[in-house]
């Protein structure tokens, strides 16, 4: 699948759209919305896959799992709790709510163009556009830097700020795995599990752990030294002044997502509540079909099988399911109740919101027009305000 970058002035810019093609979201450009070129025949192959992979996922699964083994305690789909179910719809509403805490912690500021509406309308079209495109969320990472390059902030501020929220955000999650792995493995926590599904999953925590400190303490520095190595003209020296500001860049986001979690921003618990109340959804779905293992086991199964969406799949379509059941059926969790609770799960987290997502989708794309008619802030490509000391400097 071929990116297109496309880079113009201040004036909207249209293209024509060759008669065999079509437009949708992915990684890139400065100006234009990022977009991937489809194909008719690759757009009638992605529907395909999808419509497989829900029937199989949403029918022929549970019906295998069925003829496996029903527990007497275990519901139908057709006999599960609306209460939970309504339950789980209002959990995922506070996930979201909380993704946009997170996000307006680390690059809103209240002198600047992005308002309450304008960071639900970039968060909620980059979730749908992770959800609906491969590449591990790339697609999502690459439209909110987009947006928050046109509102005024300079790239490598996005870049440095996109590097401290990811950071911020998965701190949580590797947190998870080390604690419950560790819990679950020793018998501190009640659920039991081999060592595949706990201290290895605790091991990998604390690598990353390890990988993120690391770049802590590399040197404020570190770019202007490697830029000596990237010195003369050419392509090569082209090639090598990208690569040598990568690590100056991780290390800098590093080091922002420290400073803001000194600072105590109240909406950094924006992270914990993203993942928190959507875990919180599968154990409602557990509630809604049956009778729930451990919360313990529940968190576990959830971050193990969320490895899932790095496979080349969108939004890890299968392979979510599959980790999560897995995982579930790893802890000796009745296999029917597992797959009726995790699709259950993905029914409200994955699908749900793809519609206002998609309607964000196109009311940012209006932000933006309206934005290239106004005059920037004073501070907006500085952010709104001072930054913290690990924040790499406006080019």
């Amino acid at each position: 699948m071929a990116l297109r970058e496309e880079v113009g002035g201040d004036a909207v810019q249209e293209e024509p759209v060759e008669e065999e093609r079509v437009m949708m979201p992915a990684a890139g450009s400065d100006d234009d919305m990022p977009r991937v070129r489809l194909t008719r025949k690759q757009i009638v192959a992605f529907a395909t896959f999808i419509l497989i992979c829900v029937g199989f996922l949403y029918v022929v699964l549970p019906n295998i799992s069925k003829l496996s083994h029903e527990g007497p305690s275990v519901h139908g789909i057709e006999g599960a709790d609306t209460w939970w179910l309504a339950v789980g719809v209002g959990l995922e509403a506070l996930s979201f709510a909380g993704y946009v805490l997170l996000f307006r912690a680390v690059f809103v500021h209240d002198d600047g163009r992005i308002g309450l509406r304008e960071s639900y309308e970039i968060t909620m079209a980059g979730l749908v556009a992770t959800r609906l495109f491969a590449a591990a969320g790339a697609g999502g990472v690459a439209l909110t830097a987009w947006a928050l390059r046109r509102s005024g902030m300079s790239p490598r501020l996005v870049a440095c700020r996109m590097v401290a929220f990811m950071v911020l955000l998965y701190v949580v999650y590797a947190g998870v795995l080390l604690i419950d792995g560790i819990g679950l493995g020793t018998g501190l926590f009640p659920g039991g599990g081999a060592f595949a599904i706990t201290f290895l999953p605790a091991m990998v925590a604390a690598s990353l752990f390890a990988v993120v400190g690391a770049m802590a303490l590399l040197p404020g520095d570190l770019e202007r030294r490697l830029s000596r190595l990237a010195k003369g003209s050419g392509r090569a020296a082209h090639v090598m002044t990208r690569v040598v500001a990568v690590p100056a860049l991780a290390a800098s986001g590093v080091r922002t997502a420290a400073d803001l979690i000194r600072a105590r921003d109240v909406g950094l618990v924006g992270a914990a509540a993203w993942w928190g109340f959507d875990v919180a959804v599968l154990w409602s779905m557990f509630h809604a079909f049956g009778s729930p293992p451990p919360f313990t086991v529940i968190l576990m199964a959830y971050f193990v099988g969320m490895i899932g969406n790095l496979l080349p799949l969108p939004g890890g379509l299968g392979g979510v399911e599959g980790g999560m059941i897995g995982s579930l059926a790893a802890f000796g969790v009745e296999v029917h109740l597992s797959v009726l609770a995790v699709l259950a799960y993905r029914g409200i987290s994955f699908w749900l919101p793809t519609l206002p997502g998609a309607v964000a989708y196109f009311q940012l794309r209006r932000t933006v027009a309206r934005w290239r008619r106004q005059p920037l802030p004073a501070t907006a490509g500085a952010g709104g305000s001072a930054e913290p000391a690990g924040v790499l400097q406006n080019s």
